[in-house]
């Protein structure tokens, strides 16, 4: 009986496991975007414009199953060239010798439409564990579509760069607020 036990669940597993179909991610539709407190008052807003991810989502359960996503760091694009070529540059991300940053997801927790997800985020080749939290989840025929928030401090990551403000405190603040929008399609 225990071993027609084990036999059953080791289906279940597997069958979920079979569920699970290939995404690809529509960058006209998409977005990996960023924001931080510039001189303690406002948030200046970025984005990456270069980018690919692996998805597999189950739609059934509205889980995630692999999510691995590669970004260009030279794409990075605040609106600002001047600012943009200093992000660009061995004060931030130091593009000519650190081409990608990527994020690998290592597990997810469902619950409804959200969820959390926990994954590996390397920049300037530093690896380091980050939780985001996935929301709206949609799904329509073979499209989905979600959104992941989360917040990263830049220091953890080498991004050193800053300037003391003579009024107190610093012109980049370290804490980076992450916010990605993605569609995708069934592949």
């Amino acid at each position: 009986m225990k071993i027609l036990s084990k036999i059953a669940s080791g289906m279940i597993l597997s069958t979920g496991l079979l569920m699970a179909a290939s995404y690809s991610v529509d960058n006209a539709h998409s977005n990996v975007g960023f924001s931080v407190k510039h001189m303690m008052v406002t948030n200046v807003h970025g984005k990456f414009t270069s980018y690919d991810a692996k998805v597999e989502f189950d739609d059934a359960t509205k889980t995630f199953k692999k999510l691995v996503t590669n970004i260009d760091t030279k794409s990075i694009d605040t609106g600002i060239e001047k600012r943009d070529n200093h992000l660009r540059s061995d004060d931030f991300f130091a593009v000519e010798k650190f081409p990608k940053m990527t994020f690998e997801m290592t597990s997810y927790k469902a619950d409804g439409d959200d969820g959390k997800m926990t994954g590996n985020l390397t920049i300037r080749g530093i690896t380091k564990p980050v939780v985001l939290e996935v929301e709206d989840i949609a799904i329509l025929g073979d499209k989905v579509g979600f959104s992941i928030e989360g917040k990263i401090n830049r220091q953890d990551f080498d991004l050193k760069w800053n300037k003391a403000i003579e009024l107190g405190g610093v012109a980049v603040s370290d804490e980076v607020k992450i916010k990605v929008d993605i569609e995708a399609k069934k592949q």
